[in-house]
């Protein structure tokens, strides 16, 4: 994937957690933390918030600081100019204390007293990161750890020599492709927040070297790139052997859906988050998981996990409109959402609505068969 997402949303659970389950099954959530503790992965800006691999590190740190505008590195950007005294202070205060937390500097009080105020220290330790002076070294109850850049990642107090923009440019054009499996040349640019949106003729060179294969796919119009690390599974498409098995809950934040023109284009799935719409205009819920069945987005369900209780909620669940699901896909659907809720520690699943209704009884029957059964979880 090259990124994993970072969002705090968890009436189920975070995202990053969400996209690694849908992929690994059911694994310890310590993983996530413990990676990053260890060095293998570092946070940054790229999609949005993400995780990346550190082997990664000095091209994107080299991309956020001269070519990428993305808006959180032009905030941060803008408040440093302002706060550069106050900024300073932080860094010299970390450098000396070691490793911070933004609710290290709140108030309880309600005073003065201190030179920071935690709204204010917040933004300077956002603004530092963004600016590559400060990394997160951790993370407590996901709440960011940060300290001293060179102390995260040693590599960088090493002379290293300087990536040029259009080099970083191509890599990352790359990567994207590799990452998406098969794509439109208009889909790539979105995925690590490059500009402009590439053109076919921009791709003409990777082509020519062999790093891409430029292909035809039917029912587009436009020609498709797959990256040649993917040749085997590209082999396996153009002879009918590539079959998907795979079905599974996909978070929001999940990079199948993060194009909105582009998992249409491949699953007639228009996908939008509603989160962030009011409750009166929302069409399918809050925090909506599509279904990803067997090589198909067949439909979406709003869950919320009662922890306390033990409950995974499927609040709403809603077919693809005009789609029959077959008894194969109720099972499979009713597996994963079984599987999901196991490991939340939610066991007991309770379905209160479904689009069609009549999809409702056949869907409570399949999870309690898995339920009783407790197979393959």
């Amino acid at each position: 994937m090259q990124l994993l997402q970072i969002d705090t949303i968890h009436v189920v659970s975070r995202s990053p957690y969400l996209v690694l389950h849908s992929r690994l099954g059911h694994y310890p959530r310590e993983w996530l933390e413990e990676t990053l503790a260890a060095g293998h992965v570092f946070e940054t800006w790229a999609h949005e918030a993400c995780f990346a691999p550190m082997p990664d590190l000095h091209l994107h740190r080299t991309y956020n600081a001269a070519t990428r505008r993305h808006w959180g590195l032009a905030n941060a950007e803008r408040h440093a100019k302002s706060h550069r005294k106050q900024l300073d202070q932080l860094l010299a205060h970390v450098r000396d204390n070691g490793p911070v937390k933004s609710s290290d500097f709140e108030r309880t009080d309600g005073g003065g007293g201190a030179w920071w105020g935690w709204k204010d220290e917040k933004r300077w330790l956002e603004t530092l990161f963004a600016q590559g002076e400060l990394m997160v070294v951790r993370r407590e109850n996901f709440h960011r750890v940060y300290d001293i850049a060179e102390r995260v990642a040693p590599q960088l107090a090493q002379a290293s020599s300087a990536w040029a923009a259009e080099t970083v440019h191509t890599h990352f054009i790359e990567k994207a492709i590799a990452a998406l499996g098969v794509t439109q040349a208009r889909w790539i640019n979105d995925y690590f927040r490059q500009k402009p949106r590439l053109k076919d003729a921009d791709l003409d060179a990777l082509v020519a070297s062999g790093a891409v294969v430029r292909v035809q796919v039917e029912g587009w119009d436009a020609p498709a790139y797959v990256h040649a690390s993917n040749k085997a599974l590209l082999g396996k498409a153009r002879t009918n052997k590539l079959e998907a098995s795979h079905t599974c809950l996909l978070s929001p934040f999940d990079p199948v859906v993060w194009d909105r023109e582009r998992g249409s284009t491949l699953f007639d799935f228009d996908y939008r988050l509603e989160c962030y719409t009011p409750e009166e205009k929302r069409i399918y819920g809050y925090f909506v998981l599509p279904i990803l069945c067997r090589g198909e987005l067949i439909g979406r369900l709003d869950a919320k996990a009662h922890r306390a209780d033990g409950v995974f909620e499927v609040r709403a669940l809603h077919a693809q409109p005009g789609t029959v699901w077959s008894e194969g896909q109720i099972m499979d659907v009713a597996q994963a959402i079984v599987q999901s809720a196991v490991w939340h520690g939610t066991p007991s699943v309770r379905i209160t609505r479904t689009q069609p209704a009549k999809l409702a009884a056949p869907l409570r029957r399949a999870i309690k068969t898995f339920q009783l059964e407790g197979s393959s979880l």
